[in-house]
């Protein structure tokens, strides 16, 4: 996403802004979502172009000078990159004023910050998590591979200055670190995807084939004619890049070959007349070529909040409407932000270095305010205001958990409630033990009874099942199977713990989907050994695996609690609701759709199916259920606000406000543990 026009800049090339051209429009039609299956290695290909033009720019000023003038290179980067970025970055933080809930818009200060100092992409790389917010939620996200090309752009020419004495030596290190670091993106992909994407070291093979593509030109003198069967084969590689290299965690590693060698023979054979050279240069490619960095800058942010606000694009119509504003905001910045000051050769370096420095630090004075006053919660009315604490009432801290090292529960995370000592209160279960942690813990202390948590995210908590899930892969459905075995088989080794308890959601194990909202979501429960026949219902499934589990623990000695799901509301989530809310009256808002309550008739059967494992195991004194629904329905009607308090995150997990409010319901599970008094009657509210 560099320009040419430095000291001793390599001539005018028409073709190589027509490979910017493919590389920016694989990358803006893959993200609005036409059928471009590796429309993003189109980033791929601005990697080589920047390394080939900024390689071929301090090749030749180090060749004729000897050194590197640090000073002027930079101020050139200056002024070519950041008048673009300085304006979008404001623009879009005016907009996601508007528009951003404010835990959204305190990440995005967080993401503004970083990607002033070029790290974006290491903050992206460690903010992946099970609860975070969506890639399309970031509308700083793009700037992620701007970050690598400014890593880039400090890393080259230091390594030339640092060798300057030896051209052999940069030429063999050059080509030691391109090869060290095309091997780590080959073998750390499979198993570390995510700092193979995100991070510089992983990239750096891609811009160095281009350094290395320049350096040669200029050493052997070839004036880049070539082959055309090589630009033919060239082309063929990198749009069959685009069209068929899947995203997911097989990239960039070997696949990533494909489009960096498409490039390199490009670039290499740029300069012949034949046809693929002719249509790299027509003027329409070329004017998106001389719009690509703005265009690039500018389509990430318009399709992020054009989507927030909008609830998604309802089809290809309205995203190349979408696609098309960004287009002419792409034009715009170029004609009058980026050519202007390129071209203003009144500016001094001096005056250009104090610009950016101005605006960065304005950047991130901005960015850490928003950060520090937790994205400005007082924009929006009371209404949204509701949803919006909801919706930020799911952190916690987990700082009491560690994963174990020692047997029996070696490898698992555990983490520790109330006070200190072994824990004589096991509570496991799935994210739903999450969402009433809060709860759980302040019960631990009034009971003065340690306990110790272990969860896993749709993993059932029982004995003698598998699951497949769509919303998980292999690997987590294996790793439940063999964390369930394993906990399983610990039972004996942990004397101290005198009582269970079991949360899950029970409704989505016995029924095979979610519903409302997560309908999508489906996950399918089965025998690990050969107890049922092949076609059982699920719910049967389920309710032998409950009396398995049961069995196991009463063997054990061990009282069992299981807390009745709470009920579900199919059609809220707080996101969602507070947007719609702070959305009200836009023109263009989504239309709402989220629904705070439901009656009880609506969700009998679901409960009913949820309930059914447990009821005879209750009725029969095994267990005892602590039911959480008075707290929140009345006879008719469930709600997911109580007295101006959002009691739910989703449609399903409880706010740590609805897990301290009902703590008072998880006081005899840790009774038990210190008095270990019989009970078997129903707890309720």
């Amino acid at each position: 996403m560099s320009s040419a026009g430095d000291y001793g800049a390599i001539p005018y090339r028409s073709d190589i802004d027509g490979l910017r051209a493919i590389a920016v429009l694989s990358v803006v039609l893959y993200h609005f979502g036409f059928p471009l299956q590796g429309g993003f290695v189109g980033v791929d290909i601005f990697f080589v172009i920047s390394g080939y033009l900024i390689g071929g720019i301090l090749w030749r000023e180090y060749d004729q000078t000897g050194r590197i003038w640090l000073k002027n290179f930079y101020i050139r980067r200056f002024r070519r990159l950041a008048p673009a970025f300085v304006t979008m970055a404001l623009v879009v933080t005016a907009i996601a004023w508007a528009l951003m809930l404010p835990f959204e818009f305190r990440e995005f200060g967080k993401t503004l910050i970083a990607s002033t100092v070029y790290l974006s992409n290491v903050l992206f790389y460690r903010g992946a998590g099970y609860f975070d917010s969506a890639s399309d939620d970031k509308p700083l996200l793009h700037t992620w591979s701007l970050s690598v090309e400014e890593q880039f752009y400090i890393f080259l020419p230091l390594f030339i200055l640092l060798l300057a004495r030896s051209r052999r030596g940069i030429l063999a290190g050059l080509v030691a670190i391109w090869a060290a670091s095309l091997l780590a993106c080959i073998l750390f992909t499979p198993t570390h995807s995510t700092a193979t994407f995100y991070l510089f070291p992983f990239r750096a093979w891609e811009l160095l084939s281009g350094v290395l593509l320049a350096i040669w030109s200029y050493e052997s003198g070839r004036t880049m004619r070539g082959y055309a069967l090589l630009s033919w084969l060239g082309l063929a590689l990198i749009l069959a890049s685009v069209l068929l290299i899947p995203s997911g965690p097989l990239f960039p590693g070997l696949m990533a070959t494909l489009p960096v060698l498409g490039t390199v023979l490009l670039l290499a054979n740029g300069t012949g007349q034949n046809v693929v050279n002719r249509l790299l240069s027509h003027r329409w490619m070329v004017f998106f070529g001389l719009i690509s960095y703005s265009l690039y800058l500018w389509h990430w942010p318009v399709y992020v909040l054009s989507g927030y606000l909008r609830d998604g694009h309802a089809h290809f119509a309205e995203s190349a409407v979408w696609m098309g504003l960004s287009v002419g905001l792409a034009w715009l910045s170029w004609k009058y932000v980026e050519t202007p000051v390129r071209q203003a050769r009144t500016l001094s370096g001096g005056t250009v270095f104090a610009g950016t420095a101005l605006a960065s630090v304005t950047l991130l004075a901005l960015g850490g305010w928003l950060y520090t006053q937790n994205g400005l919660p007082d924009r929006f009315g009371r209404e949204a205001r509701v949803h919006i604490a909801a919706s930020g009432d799911f952190l916690q801290d987990w700082s009491r958990c560690s994963v174990a090292t020692e047997l029996p529960l070696d490898g698992l995370e555990i983490c520790r409630i109330g006070p200190e000592g072994p824990a004589r209160v096991l509570v496991w279960g799935d994210s739903h033990v999450r969402a009433v942690r809060e709860g759980l813990d302040v019960a631990a202390f009034e009971a003065g009874v340690p306990g110790m948590i272990i969860w896993r995210a749709g993993c059932p908590p029982l004995f003698g099942v598998r699951k497949v899930e769509s919303a998980a892969t292999q690997a987590q459905d294996t790793a439940c199977t063999q964390a369930n075995l394993q906990i399983r088989q610990a039972l004996a080794r942990l004397p101290d713990i005198e009582s269970v308890l079991l949360i899950g959601r029970w409704s989505y194990y016995a029924s095979g989907r979610g519903t409302g909202f997560d309908a999508h979501n489906t996950i399918a429960v089965y025998p690990t050994g050969d107890a049922s026949a092949p076609g059982t219902p699920q719910a049967r499934v389920l309710a032998e695996a409950a009396q398995a589990t049961i069995a196991g623990f009463v063997a054990e000695s061990r009282r069992v609690f299981v807390l009745r799901q709470p009920p579900e509301i199919p059609r809220y989530d707080s996101r969602r609701a507070a947007r719609e809310a702070a959305h009200d009256g836009w023109p263009l808002a989504a239309p709402k759709r989220t629904e705070t309550q439901v009656t009880r008739d609506v969700l009998a059967m679901r409960a009913a199916l949820a309930d059914a494992p447990w009821a005879d195991l209750a009725e029969a004194g095994h267990v005892t259920m602590i039911d959480p629904w008075p707290a929140f329905c009345d006879t008719t009607t469930c709600r997911a606000v109580q007295d101006g308090v959002g009691q739910y995150f989703d449609n399903n997990h409880l706010t740590n406000s609805a897990a301290l409010r009902i703590r008072d319901l998880f006081a005899p599970v840790f009774l038990s543990a210190s008095r270990r008094t019989a009970h078997t009657q129903p707890v309720t509210e």
